[in-house]
């Protein structure tokens, strides 16, 4: 009876698996280029189809480097151009056929309208309320529940901003821990502080005369936002004694 020599076809299958990225690492590879990308969201692009990683034995995902290449075209597509994730993933996989496609439009653009003038940038991605109830696997009730305390809040048109997915999640993943949306409302205050002490920093530069500078208050917005998210961090974690990977 043949014996396999040591460092076989397990050793082939290791290697072959070196190259792959737990969803941990792919976090930390995209964060440099997008701060604001979270686990939740990386399972939600997988939900929606935008990657497909291998599973192990276990149901560990692994991605490989073309995974996390295409994550970082759909994330740029969505903070770039605006655009829903369906016409993401249709444009995509038309590239990766060999297709010569153009870039789409934004979305919400009707034929005949005239583009957006340069500066007013298009409107922010946002998903449908069926979407995001599949996304975060709940009912119409239970929605209804987080919108009374302000966790999440639909737009005008009846849409969500596309961050309500992770709002989402992590209102799922707390409540496995006894944690129930009305305990949240204290965090949504605190939220809601935050977010008027970055509002009151930019806003001189919102009304400027100069578009330049008016376009630039995006940008310190957002800079002010992540510090103020890492601080956050940094005190809730010095409050409890521990530190999170």
């Amino acid at each position: 009876m043949l014996q396999t020599p040591s460092g076989g076809a397990g050793h082939g299958t290791a290697a072959a698996d070196s190259g792959l990225m737990s969803i941990g690492a792919v976090l930390n590879t995209l964060r440099d280029e997008f701060p604001d990308i979270t686990i939740s969201k990386i399972r939600f692009l997988e939900s929606e189809g935008l990657v497909e990683p291998r599973r192990t034995p276990a149901g560990y995902r692994k991605f490989s480097a073309h995974d996390v290449e295409r994550l970082g075209q759909v994330l740029r597509m969505q903070r770039d151009h605006y655009l829903p994730l369906k016409v993401i993933r249709e444009h995509l996989d038309a590239m990766e056929r060999g297709e010569a496609v153009p870039l789409p439009t934004l979305g919400r653009q009707r034929d005949g309208e005239p583009a957006p003038e340069p500066g007013e940038g298009p409107a922010a991605a946002r998903i449908g309320r069926e979407e995001l109830l599949a996304a975060a696997g709940i009912d119409e009730q239970e929605l209804k529940e987080w919108e009374s305390y302000g966790l999440v809040t639909p737009l005008s048109d009846g849409a969500y901003d596309a961050e309500a997915v992770t709002v989402a999640s992590l209102v799922v993943q707390l409540g496995r821990f006894g944690i129930e949306p009305r305990h949240l409302r204290v965090m949504k205050a605190a939220a809601d502080r935050e977010a008027g002490l970055v509002d009151q920093v930019v806003a001189p530069l919102k009304r400027h005369r100069n578009p330049q500078t008016r376009a630039h208050a995006e940008a310190r917005t957002k800079e002010l936002a992540g510090l103020a998210v890492r601080l956050h961090a940094a005190l809730v974690q010095t409050a409890l004694g521990v530190r999170l990977p």
